[in-house]
């Protein structure tokens, strides 16, 4: 439906009009006393400390007579009575004023957006907005302002008065600064946002920890491959994506892996790491803090340290690099069930802090110096890992092989080596030598609430296949070095995130033994892995890919008869 603006405001003749201006006469707290505001705090504050004295008095009395203290008089109770009383007027009421300063400036803030909207600093009115503002009518539907006054602020975000970022604050209605925000939006693009739905979201969810100023939410379908057999437990994988064939294709190899007896898999290393750039006036000055960190006799002293930034963190490590007089610091330190970042930047953070006792030279660049390494291709995660270090594998049987996936194990064998193994040498690939693995990770992490960024480093895997029992079954195993996922923390509280957590039994902190459930997860996703890459190879080598794209990954629908403007 149109937004609905009011008519701009008259030039201002120096008359205050009743719209224009909120009676600043407005009700006081104090208003409510009997008796003037300072003479009520004199009565409270003198009757406090009155019946305190007496209270004591006449208890430090019982304690010379040997009288038990909980036989009291009527008076010591009416005492009793009025130190409680008095004591709760201090607290909430002696700084009255205070509170009414606030009380007053709610009620003259700029959200009475008469003021905000018509005032201007100079006596002319303030230049009307462009045609494209004014003209742009909302075709978005689910915009519906609940009031004139929705109208106003969206007419002062329009102009500038009011910053857009700042109306979940102001308003502390989070759906509601989301409505405004998306119709100033629109209005200021000249754009309809209709199709991007608004209703169904919890944005008091996301406020302060997911994402900032919010205008709606992008709908992903969710698909479950399985069940994947992993480590003798079945598991029904979400995962969110827009590519056909994707979820098919990983359920049809978790069909196999499940026919061949199930897969297994071992977490080689659990680790975040986090590597601060330092630096000093010589190279010979970066050396010394190199070679004190990596001392094993300051360890000790050093987890210390770092440990009390959080009762999971635990320092598992300190490699140094250096470049001329810079020093990076690479710290890993395990995080129990959440991904860690945090974590392990407030543990390098105390340990930082600690070192300038020794080290006041020390000039700390950044708390990251890229060697960590994150959300970036880097051999340094690669060969070191960095998350969960994970090796998946499987024995799929020759029936499975060619009943399932429609190919033979020779085949499958030679297109690895010369696709996984030497096509991925030949273009210089860093932690790519595999099919698709990154396809899988990132529709886990999507549907899981995992920070989908850290998809970079988290799908660096190796494919491997080998022909076992005289040829005739294959051996494939995904070898995953830095899987960086969480169940608590970011994007797991969400609703739907949450969901798909639980459907894998990993939502939230394992109480019994911290940090195995997103182990678990971390598996999973390796399981999923290996799932994925044997389809998908098994495609190309019966020559089913095309076929199967052309029939599941095309749309019939004509996108050029959406409406876009």
């Amino acid at each position: 439906m149109d937004l609905h603006r009011r008519p701009p405001p008259a030039a201002d003749d120096g008359a205050i009009h009743p719209k224009k201006r909120r009676d600043t006469s407005s009700p006081k707290a104090s208003d409510a006393l009997p008796l003037p505001l300072y003479l009520t705090n004199a009565i409270f504050f003198t009757l406090f400390f009155s019946v305190a004295y007496f209270l004591l008095h006449r208890w430090r009395d019982k304690i010379r007579s040997h009288t038990p203290l909980h036989v009291v008089t009527l008076s010591e109770i009416a005492a009793i009575f009025s130190l409680i009383a008095s004591f709760i007027y201090l607290l909430g009421f002696f700084g009255i004023d205070f509170v009414q300063s606030f009380i007053s400036r709610a009620s003259n803030d700029a959200w009475d957006l008469d003021d905000a909207v018509t005032d201007s600093p100079s006596s002319s009115p303030s230049p009307s907005p462009s045609p494209a503002i004014t003209k742009m009518p909302s075709r978005d539907a689910s915009i519906i302002l609940s009031s004139e006054d929705d109208e106003e602020i969206v007419n002062s975000v329009v102009e500038g008065v009011t910053p857009s970022y700042a109306l979940e604050s102001r308003l502390g209605d989070c759906r509601r600064a989301a409505a405004i925000r998306r119709a100033a939006l629109q209005r200021l693009t000249g754009q309809s946002l209709e199709g991007l739905p608004l209703e169904g979201f919890d944005y008091d969810s996301i406020l302060g920890q997911c994402c900032e100023m919010p205008v709606g939410y992008v709908q992903i379908p969710v698909g479950v491959a399985g069940p994947l057999l992993l480590d003798g437990f079945e598991y029904t994988v979400p995962m969110a994506t827009t590519e056909g064939c994707l979820v098919a294709s990983t359920n049809r190899g978790c069909k196999a892996i499940y026919a061949s007896g199930g897969a297994s898999s071992v977490v080689l290393r659990d680790c975040m790491s986090r590597a601060p750039v330092v630096r000093f006036s010589t190279a010979k000055r970066a050396a010394q803090l190199k070679f004190f960190l990596e001392d094993p006799l300051n360890f000790d002293t050093l987890s210390l340290v770092f440990n009390r930034s959080s009762r999971f963190a635990r320092l598992q490590g300190i490699q140094c690099a250096m470049a001329g007089k810079n020093a990076y610091l690479r710290f890993t330190c395990s995080t129990g069930d959440a991904m860690g970042m945090n974590m392990v930047s407030k543990g390098v953070q105390n340990v930082l802090d600690f070192l300038l006792n020794d080290f006041p030279d020390m000039d700390v660049i950044g708390i990251s110096g890229n060697y960590c390494s994150d959300k970036k291709p880097a051999a340094v995660n690669w060969i070191e890992g960095r998350g969960k270090s994970v090796v998946c594998e499987a024995i799929i049987k020759e029936e499975v092989v060619q009943k399932v996936l429609k190919t033979n194990v020779s085949a499958l064998v030679e297109l690895n080596m010369l696709k996984n193994l030497a096509g991925s040498a030949v273009a210089g690939a860093l932690g790519g030598f595999n099919a698709h693995a990154s396809n899988i990770v990132s529709a886990i992490f999507i549907a899981t609430g995992q920070d989908p960024a850290q998809n970079v480093e988290s799908s660096h895997c190796i494919t491997m296949m080998e022909a076992v029992n005289d040829g005739r079954d294959l051996h494939i195993s995904v070898t995953m070095p830095s899987i960086e996922v969480g169940t608590v923390g970011g994007g797991t509280q969400l609703a739907s995130q949450s969901a798909c957590l639980n459907l894998l039994g990993v939502k939230g902190a394992s109480k019994e033994s911290p940090g195995s459930n997103s182990r678990l997860l971390a598996t999973i996703v390796a399981g999923s892995v290996l799932a994925g890459e044997l389809s998908l190879m098994s495609a190309i080598a019966a020559g089913q890919l095309v076929n199967s794209h052309m029939k599941y990954n095309r749309s019939s629908k004509d996108v050029t008869k959406i409406s876009s403007s």
